[in-house]
């Protein structure tokens, strides 16, 4: 690579990173700024700097309540998923089960339907269960639109290990469960990671289940619950922007520490050995 080739690499890629940052940077910089100033002017930078739109994200609504509720939620649905999509990909790639091909077409098929087709029989569901407003009225419908996701993406990282290892722990006498927990679980652990933390951010993120199953204000997420930072005349701009930011800070938190393991199973078997 020249000189001006590497020159106009680097540009562009400095121009790539700042569109897909700046909305991020824009929310921080208003939360930051002064409430008056947010709808009086229109520069970037505050000479007046001020944490008062996060206090006021603390104080005004729940905000430390909505989090609670969406990390448990999270990771109930992220824990339930990966349990029954880690045995459901093993069964579907690994085993001799007919029709292997039509189940995996209809997991597909299944996560095709949008949301707001299937809203209306969950929410009849989880209201004749007496679940709503509770976490296991956001768990269940959750399920059903972060599984499909969980069985495919580890039926591809199953696939991926050698067949030989099945063969050699059938001739050493293992179940088919005992080679699925001490076998092809730990050699797949770097998928079934990466998995975990998409369906965590796929949950975390849910916004209309969320909407609509729970509606009293102790049980709402952190989506929903941003959402109802507004009053009847006004739109409290900087309570939403630092709502924000502080919504954020725990999942980039969680991606910086795990950056690694979710590199390292996105690429796991890429390259055939």
């Amino acid at each position: 690579m020249n000189k001006r080739t590497g020159f106009g690499f680097y540009f562009f890629l400095i121009i790539f990173v700042f569109i897909v940052m700046f909305p991020f940077f824009w929310v921080f910089l208003t939360s930051i700024k002064p409430v008056g100033e947010i709808f009086s002017s229109y520069k970037w930078f505050t000479t007046n700097p001020t944490l008062d739109s996060y206090e006021a994200a603390l104080t005004n609504r729940p905000l430390l309540r909505y989090m609670l509720n969406s990390f448990v939620v999270s990771g109930v649905t992220t824990v339930l998923a990966l349990t029954f999509a880690s045995f459901t990909a093993y069964a579907v790639t690994r085993l001799p089960i007919k029709g292997k091909g039509l189940i995996l077409g209809l997991v597909l098929a299944s996560s095709m339907f949008p949301q707001i087709a299937i809203i209306s029989p969950i929410f009849n569901l989880v209201t004749d269960l007496g679940l709503r407003n509770s976490y296991p009225g956001l768990v269940l419908p959750y399920i059903t639109i972060t599984l499909p996701l969980a069985i495919w993406i580890l039926s591809t990282f199953f696939k991926r290990i050698p067949f030989e290892l099945d063969e050699s722990a059938k001739l050493d006498g293992a179940t088919p469960f005992q080679t699925f927990r001490k076998v092809i679980f730990p050699l797949a652990a770097p998928g079934v990671f990466t998995t975990g933390i998409l369906v965590f951010i796929a949950a975390w993120n849910e916004y209309l289940f969320a909407l609509t199953i729970n509606s009293d204000d102790r049980w709402r997420t952190i989506p929903v619950g941003i959402s109802m930072y507004q009053s009847q005349y006004s739109i409290p701009w900087g309570d939403i922007t630092a709502a924000t930011v502080i919504v954020t800070i725990p999942i980039v938190i969680l991606v910086l520490i795990f950056q690694r393991r979710i590199v390292s199973g996105l690429t796991s078997g890429s390259v055939k050995e």
